[in-house]
Formats: C-alpha cells, sequence, structure tokens
C-alpha cells in the first residue's frame, strides 16, 4: 500500500540550491521542504471537520515556515517578530505536528494511505518525492528535526568575537555544552526513523524512498552527530588541566569510530548532486582529521615508553598523525570548493590546538628525511590505534502518543 511518485530534477526548479552556505562547524545537507497537502479532499469524508481543519492549519503553518527559512536556514541567526528563534520555532512546529498526524496510524488505520505527502528532495536526483503512506510523511518530519537542530548547533559552534580583549573568535564553553545536547538529541531522532519507522515500510518501499531517506544517510548523520558531539567533548578536555592524555587519547579514537562508521554507511549510495557530494567530502574531512588527533594522543603516550620499540612506534604514530592533518586540510579544501561553497569557521577546540601542536611535536621527534616517505607508506608503518567501545548514543527518543482526538 502507499504509491510512490517521483519528479525529475529538471522539471520545476522547486529545489533551491544556495551558491554558498557561509561558514560550516556542523554539515547539515540542506533541508527537505513539504509541499502543500489537499487534507479536506482525502479525509473529508472520514474524519469530523474540525480535526481536518487541524491537520490542514498545522500542517499549512510548517509549509509556510518551511519554505521561508529553507534556503537560508544554515546561514543566519534569524528571529521572529517577537523575539524567538525561527529555526527553534519551526522544530517546535514540527513537535506538535507529530501526535495529529501520527493519529492517522492508529490500529493500523486505512487512513494511512489516504493522503498524498510530497516532499523536495535535497541529495537525490529527483526533485521531489510523493507518496500516499503517513509514515513518509513521519520519517520526513523527523529527519526535518534532526536536520534543523544540526543547523542550530552549526550556528553555537561559529566561533565569535568577544568584548573581553580576546583577539581570536572562541566559542563560549556554554555553547559547546548545549551544541553536545542538541547533537544527542538529533542523533536520538534519527535513531529512532531508523529502528521505528524504516520498519513500517515494505522492502520494495523502501528501495523507492529518496537517498535523503535511505536507511545508509540516516545512519550517517546520526553517527555525524555522534562524531562531533566528541570532538567538542576532546575539546573540553584538551581545555582542561584534569584530563590526562588516556582521556584524550580514548575520546579522538571513539571519534574516528563514529567517522569510520559513517563513511561506511555512505560508502555505497548513489550521493551524486552537490548536496550529497559535499556531504561525502564532509564525513571524508572530518575521518581523517579525527585520524590526525587519535595518532597525535597515541604517539604521545607511547612516548612515555622507556623502550626503543615503544620510541619507534611514537615516531610512526606521529608521522601518521602529520600526515593525516596535511590530508584533513586537502579534504577542508575540496569540501568547500565543493558546490555549494563554503568556508572553515576560525579555528577552535580540538583542531585549533593540534594545528600548534601536531606539526611542532612531529618535527621535533621525527629525524628522517620525509620526502622519502609517502602518505601511503607512512600509514602502513603506523601503529594500530586501540579499539575503545563507543561511549556516546543517541538520546532516547520515542514517537508520541496520539493525540486524543
Amino acid at each position: 500500500m502507499g504509491c510512490f511518485a517521483s519528479t525529475p530534477k529538471d522539471s520545476g526548479g522547486n529545489r533551491r540550491k544556495p551558491t554558498s552556505i557561509g561558514e560550516v562547524s556542523v554539515y547539515v545537507p540542506g533541508l527537505r521542504l513539504p509541499r502543500s497537502v489537499e487534507f479536506s479532499q482525502a479525509l473529508g469524508d472520514q474524519l469530523p471537520k474540525t480535526l481536518v481543519e487541524r491537520l490542514t492549519a498545522v500542517r499549512t503553518r510548517i509549509v509556510v515556515m518551511a519554505n521561508q527559512e529553507g534556503p537560508t536556514i544554515t546561514r543566519t541567526r534569524r528571529k521572529t517578530q517577537h523575539g524567538g528563534s525561527t529555526l527553534l520555532d519551526l522544530h517546535q512546529a514540527l513537535v506538535d505536528y507529530l501526535p495529529v498526524i501520527l493519529g492517522l496510524t492508529k490500529d493500523g488505520s486505512h487512513l494511512q494511505f489516504k493522503v498524498h505527502f510530497i516532499w523536495v528532495n535535497q541529495e537525490d536526483e529527483e526533485e521531489e518525492t510523493a507518496m500516499s503512506n503517513v509514515w513518509y510523511e513521519v520519517l520526513s518530519v523527523l529527519h526535518l528535526m534532526a536536520m534543523l537542530l544540526m543547523s542550530r548547533a552549526n550556528l553555537l559552534l561559529l566561533p565569535r568575537g568577544f568584548s573581553d580583549g580576546h583577539n581570536h573568535p572562541k566559542v563560549s564553553e556554554e555553547n559547546r555544552r548545549a551544541s553536545i545536547d542538541i547533537f544527542l538529541k538529533a542523533a536520538g531522532y534519527l535513531d529512532c526513523a531508523v529502528k521505528h519507522v524504516l520498519p513500517q515500510f515494505s522492502a520494495e518501499q523502501r528501495r523507492s524512498l529518496p537517498v535523503d531517506l535511505a536507511e545508509g544517510v540516516l545512519r550517517a548523520l546520526c553517527l555525524q552527530a555522534l562524531g562531533q558531539g566528541v570532538d567538542i567533548q576532546l575539546g573540553m578536555a584538551i581545555d582542561s588541566s584534569k584530563a590526562t592524555l588516556a582521556v584524550k587519547r580514548r575520546l579522538s579514537c571513539e571519534m574516528v569510530k563514529y567517522w569510520q562508521q559513517a563513511q561506511d554507511n555512505l560508502m555505497n549510495l548513489p550521493l551524486a548532486n552537490g548536496w550529497g557530494e559535499k556531504h561525502r567530502l564532509f564525513v571524508k574531512w572530518k575521518y581523517v582529521e579525527a585520524k590526525a588527533a587519535a595518532y597525535y594522543y597515541h604517539g604521545l603516550i607511547l612516548d612515555e615508553g622507556n623502550t626503543e620499540k615503544s620510541h619507534g612506534m611514537a615516531v610512526a604514530a606521529l608521522q601518521a598523525a602529520d600526515e593525516c592533518f596535511k590530508e584533513s586540510k586537502k579534504a577542508s579544501e575540496a569540501f568547500n570548493a565543493s558546490s555549494p561553497t563554503s568556508r572553515t569557521p576560525p579555528l577552535f577546540g580540538t583542531m585549533k590546538y593540534l594545528t600548534e601542536k601536531i606539526p611542532k611535536d612531529t618535527s621535533s621527534k621525527v629525524r628522517i628525511n620525509r620526502d622519502l616517505y609517502t602518505y601511503e607508506k607512512i600509514m602502513e608503518t603506523a601503529p594500530t590505534l586501540p579499539d575503545f567501545a563507543l561511549a556516546l548514543k543517541p538520546d532516547e527518543y520515542q514517537l508520541p502518543l496520539v493525540e486524543a482526538s
């Protein structure tokens, strides 16, 4: 039940992709935007008029807000006329909508196949995808809720200048802590989408979903949120005099695993257009960057050993850190140059520290002719990174109870 329809990307120009998305700390692969729905035509003789009107009013508000904010939401801090954030207002509207729309799924109701839901895609080659299945609407809403939170985290993690005499822009500790909470919440939405909403579709229907909502993309976004959360934790550990090298190594090694798993989930997906290719490049960049941090801290700990073998392994780890660091800069440039173009904000936290430390510590410990070693050769001889269990988990999010009406 529930038929799909897709519109080719050159059919109407509905998808609005900006030429630039400005500074990016947290990449959001565009926002999927809802199109208007005729609830009265599909449900007019099935439900009370007041309920149909409520569904229409709530969703129309979401359509208007999303289509106004969608093209600019990753770049601005727009406020409503009452002083609130438009981004947070749209998120709240979606939260309020879910228990209402889930009413169409109650007790396997036939109503779940009555309404034709249409959403504009971003990472898929098709312009938009429509389906007469309320679970497609629920899945799309959860994805949008997560992307709005990731957009919020990006805004919080763009360094700002302060009036306390600091010349270098910083991200406040308050914003860093708040961003971790946001990452975990976004990961919770995506985890729920994978575990509890995707199973509502048949295998054939899942193959027809746009790539934006493919299981691999949803898992990769969830892992990205967790990886970026660990990155913030590592930056705070670096700033703390109480955090040991062992703690920093563990966090950086965990970060590598999150990004590696994110990359694996995107591996075989057809992310061919601008947003999708940029998504792949972002994950590649952050994966190599995480490896630079992990090899650096692993090298420092190995160097504490008193044996010639441990010193040799430390040198190999620091070489690997330096090579990964150089590769990460190339990956960052490739990401920023891809369409829509972007900029890397002023460094803070983990990478601000490591940008200064990795080249310095490597050059002081490694006394070889570096021209004789390629990136591949150095990575072949790098010691294996420790394997730590992943500590950061998504917030547990459950779909809300159906509204009483």
